[in-house]
């Protein structure tokens, strides 16, 4: 059985639950959200918790188990307390800042580039060279974030682009450093 599957998943006391015609919905304080269920999983409410059931034994009977456990506990922390995803600016001139639903990104190229802020997510520039992404759906987020990033990767010789706060980019030391004999 699956470690993660098997155990119950307790449902916050400020959420509500509704299960019905293949879904599961969540609402809670910072909002509504719903996960679709593969036919080969079924769940089963006691009091405040929910138990994941699977069909059968099969690999991807065993597979989806631990999956939907996952998608459903991350669903109530969504509802919840949401996610969040920082990211850094680095180099000279870059910088971000939220025009209504856009985000206007000044990265280097020779012209800016507006970015459409998707629905169920909430952008903010603190700083010129910080971004918070925040949501309540951890896949979105997520996605978002790396969306944003690819737009100009840190590059590996001066380390200037978009990355996540905290992240280490190595960095190498260019034609001019290396040793020559």
């Amino acid at each position: 059985m699956s470690r993660i599957g098997g155990k119950p998943i307790i449902i916050p006391k400020e959420v509500k639950v509704e299960i019905k015609d293949g879904y599961i919905y969540a609402q809670g304080p910072k909002g509504n959200f719903g996960v679709a269920l593969h036919s080969r999983i079924n769940l089963e409410t006691k009091e405040n918790q929910i138990f994941v059931k699977r069909v059968s034994d099969i690999k991807l009977d065993k597979s989806l188990h631990g999956l939907y456990h996952a998608l459903i506990v991350n669903m109530f922390k969504g509802v919840t307390e949401g996610y969040l995803k920082e990211l850094e600016i680095i180099g000279v001139g870059y910088k971000a800042q939220v025009e209504g639903r856009n985000l206007k990104l000044h990265l280097g190229f020779s012209h800016p580039i507006d970015f459409l802020i998707p629905e169920g997510i909430e952008i903010e520039t603190p700083k010129q060279t910080q971004i918070i992404i925040r949501g309540i759906d951890k896949e979105k987020v997520g996605h978002v974030s790396h969306s944003i990033r690819s737009i100009r990767p840190p590059e590996p010789y001066k380390g200037k682009g978009v990355r996540f706060a905290g992240e280490y980019v190595k960095k190498k030391a260019g034609k001019a450093q290396a040793t020559s004999k």
